[in-house]
């Protein structure tokens, strides 16, 4: 990891808990804060050690600032017009999802980045969780033969900042979907079923892949779920690999001799999982849930200009493929 110079728009809790800490550890220089107040950005840069420039207006730190890209985190609503108006500076962008609330919106912040010639990265940090990015590279090598299926679950109190399906999509189960499309591809069919009342989410859905593989997937977003959960079961032809909250990946390698089962000690399982240390202090949380691999992906694309795992134009079909779900529910 080497350093980057970076302007922030946005000091709110999440761009303050995971986006700042990340960007330091993997390698950042803060050299701009913007924030709507002038002493909260000089907070913020204080917070994190900088003795780089406060702002209270975004226009004139993109005037002023010579970086090597521009970090956004705001409010949904506001992130379409700052992202555009920072391509418009000519800086390169990295702004958590979701970047467009639908496909035509993503698509036209994507033309603009691309007529520009600037990088564009969106927050999908599950990308760059290392538990996900193992259990790619099981899918990709198919040590295990090809996968065939997967059930994936996903349940979060989402109450406090989601009031209905479309915004608990789009905010909250984005992450799942996007990643669904990471480790299989493209989605040629949907069906769903829900049994949702206002804000208690529950959705039921069933995905077919361009690639054949199939999968169930259990959305909820309900106060039931104060703590949240997260898992991924892959079927192989050799086995199966289970992605269980974010830290531990176990594969299970069924045998290949001709014994029966309980004759012998043919099968195996791996886990791999990270050490409980003490010593990562808090930022063992924030190198599993894959946000500092996010920063350093961004950091390295920014300083080689090659496009982002999790690009404005990759971020089209993600889009998509939310409506698609809230067009096939039930």
């Amino acid at each position: 990891m080497t350093n980057a110079k970076l302007c922030f728009i946005g000091a709110g809790f999440h761009a303050s808990t995971n986006i700042y800490p990340s960007a330091i550890e993997a390698g950042a220089e803060i050299a701009a804060i913007c924030t709507r107040d002038l002493e909260r950005s000089k907070a913020a840069l204080q917070r994190f050690g900088s003795r780089g420039t406060a702002y209270d207006d975004y226009r004139q730190m993109l005037r002023k600032e010579e970086c090597d890209g521009v970090v956004v985190v705001a409010q949904p609503g506001d992130q379409t017009s700052l992202v555009l108006e920072c391509i418009q500076a000519g800086k390169n962008v990295y702004v958590d999802k979701p970047l467009g609330w639908n496909a035509a919106e993503a698509r036209h912040i994507a033309d603009a980045a691309e007529q520009a010639g600037v990088v564009l990265m969106v927050g999908f940090m599950k990308r760059y969780a290392p538990v996900y990015m193992k259990l790619k590279e099981w899918i990709s090598g198919q040590t295990l033969g090809a996968a065939r299926s997967f059930q994936a679950t996903f349940a979060v109190d989402s109450t406090p900042f989601c009031k209905d399906e479309e915004q608990f999509i789009k905010l909250a189960a984005i992450h799942i979907i996007d990643l669904l499309r990471y480790l299989f591809g493209e989605v040629v069919q949907v069906t769903g079923f829900r049994n949702t009342a206002g804000e208690y989410i529950s959705q039921n859905l069933a995905l077919k892949f361009a690639n054949g593989i199939t999968g169930s997937v259990y959305f909820t977003g309900m106060t039931a779920w104060s703590r949240e959960s997260e898992r991924l079961l892959v079927t192989f032809d050799d086995g199966f690999a289970s992605a269980d909250e974010i830290n531990t990946l176990t594969v299970h390698q069924s045998r290949t001799s001709g014994t029966l089962p309980w004759k012998d000690l043919e099968e195996r399982d791996s886990v791999f999982t990270p050490s409980g240390s003490p010593m990562s202090g808090g930022y063992r949380d924030l190198y599993l849930r894959g946000f500092v691999g996010e920063m350093a992906h961004f950091m390295e694309c920014c300083r080689k200009s090659i496009t982002p795992l999790s690009s404005g134009r990759d971020n089209v079909q993600t889009m998509d493929l939310c409506d698609r779900i809230l067009s096939a529910l039930v």
